[in-house]
């Protein structure tokens, strides 16, 4: 995405709107943030890593020779790139057609469609592919054919394969490791900082993880910084963490920071799961005869999208916490992000809130008081003790 934060396209809302989603991917960010702004979405862009390809480095060099003399009995390809990237590597280094050779008379197996598409671009034909598109199932097959005394290379992809590896070589087999690139934390790392401010101060409502090496850099960021207990505080409760996978949440699950995951491992069902998970945490309410859903920056009145500046969010979100009960102006002006000292800033703020709602019988003022939403009489009861 060319800039930090992209806002959707004007006109319809759709399922996310009002919501701002941080997006930590590297590659395939332009898709992923396509995705949620086509539902609404605000999103804030920050690659927490970059991919540093290894066609000058002596270990993938060193692993391509080692094939190339001594052909495996299985490859497994895990990525697309990846594959791409050594295949390309290969080339620059003048072994391609060598290095092509070998992999002709092996046992390829490939992790996903994405995967198998890349191994017939170069001319080759994949074995077997999981229809899981899972290491596990990979994992299983081979272990099922028996691995002892057999050469199994597999292509790395930068992130953690638990057990994989160790599983295979506890199973008798010799593993060969073809990195093919590692992930590096960012050049700028202005944007990671900025996205950790945001999702610290609850500023967004979600934030994407695409694969493993994100969240740890995110993490290792925060710790770096001394926002590790913020950050954990808020992905506890407030900043929905949604991982694309098992494999990429465990960084975050082993600092005990539970996260949603898809069915299916994509994009796609990702941003799906968004749109159901972000819409049930809003707050609706009867109000003045109006449906009001609060959102993370916007509100939805009759379902029609209102955006509201943030000490505007500020002061609903407050007033919503005791629906129908009065809420006094020093406490609102507490509620209020750098305030300061003059209630007269709670009144400037709630002046611009109503206009942004547009309907301004939903917040009424109490005479030397303060001020309270409008909950419909029939409400009453239901709401007394939130």
């Amino acid at each position: 995405m060319d800039e930090e934060q992209q806002r959707p396209d004007s006109g319809r809302h759709g399922p996310l709107a009002g919501f701002t989603v941080g997006v930590t991917a590297a590659r395939r960010a332009d898709e992923l943030g396509a995705l949620l702004q086509r539902r609404g979405a605000v999103v804030l862009h920050a690659p927490a890593l970059r991919i540093v390809p290894l066609a000058d480095d002596g270990e993938l060099l060193a692993a391509t020779k080692e094939i190339i003399d001594q052909a495996p009995d299985v490859v497994v390809a895990t990525t697309a790139i990846g594959f791409r990237g050594w295949v390309e590597a290969a080339d620059g280094w003048g072994f391609g057609e060598q290095l092509l050779g070998r992999l002709r008379d092996v046992e390829l197996l490939a992790r996903g469609p994405k995967v198998k598409g890349a191994i017939r671009a170069a001319g080759l034909t994949e074995e077997w592919s999981p229809s899981s598109e899972s290491m596990a199932e990979v994992l299983d097959r081979l272990l099922e054919e028996g691995v002892e005394g057999r050469r199994v290379a597999v292509q790395l992809h930068g992130e953690p394969l638990p057990g994989f590896v160790e599983s295979l070589r506890a199973a008798g087999a010799e593993v060969v490791p073809v990195p093919v690139y590692r992930w590096m934390p960012p050049e700028d790392l202005g944007p990671v900082d900025r996205l950790l401010d945001a999702v610290v101060s609850r500023s967004v409502d979600a934030i994407t993880f695409t694969s493993a090496p994100a969240a740890a850099s995110l993490v290792s960021r925060a710790e770096h910084r001394g926002l590790l207990g913020g950050l954990l505080a808020a992905l506890g409760h407030d900043v929905v963490p949604a991982c694309v996978g098992p494999v990429t949440a465990l960084p975050l699950q082993a600092l005990g920071v539970d996260t949603i995951q898809p069915e299916r491992f994509r994009l796609g069902p990702l941003v799906q799961l968004l749109c159901q998970e972000l819409p049930s945490r809003a707050r609706a309410l009867p109000i003045a005869g109006h449906r009001v859903e609060i959102r993370g920056h916007a509100v939805l009145v009759d379902g029609a999208l209102k955006p509201v500046p943030p000490a505007g969010m500020s002061l609903l979100r407050a007033l919503s916490r005791r629906p129908g009960w009065v809420v006094a102006r020093a406490e609102l002006l507490r509620a209020l992000p750098g305030a300061g000292r003059d209630e007269h800033a709670v009144e400037t703020a709630m002046a611009r809130l109503r206009t942004a709602l547009g309907a301004p019988k939903l917040i009424q003022t109490v005479v030397k008081r303060g001020y309270r939403l409008a909950l419909d009489p029939a409400a009453d009861t239901k709401y007394a003790d939130v």
